[in-house]
């Protein structure tokens, strides 16, 4: 199965970029990239806000763990957020279309 994966990105050009690599690796399949999200977290016991984009990949189950390892390497953050949600159903082309695209490596 596959699964949609969130990860918060600062500013338009380092999300675009990183959604660039992995595609290209064929970790995700496919990534939305939805610009102008305000983020309010605590961050070392201080609330922070930022101006952030939005990623949401299309992830084989099979190829996570690697999409994790990449999404951090070229992560800015120390702690970067990547949150994993499973598809619980999907039209079945476009369901094999994420396997057939997003490989471990």
């Amino acid at each position: 199965m596959a699964c949609l994966v969130y990860v918060t990105v600062p500013g338009r050009e380092h999300a675009v970029n990183m959604a660039r690599a992995l595609v290209e690796s064929r970790l995700a399949a496919g990534v939305n990239v939805l610009p102008g999200a305000r983020s309010v977290y605590r961050w070392r016991d201080e609330v922070r806000e930022a101006e952030e984009c939005l990623l949401f990949a299309q992830v084989s189950r099979a190829a996570f763990a690697d999409f994790c390892r990449l999404a951090r390497q070229l992560h800015c953050h120390e702690t970067p957020c990547i949150i994993a949600l499973p598809i619980q159903d999907a039209y079945g082309p476009f369901a094999r279309w994420i396997g057939k695209n997003s490989l471990p490596e």
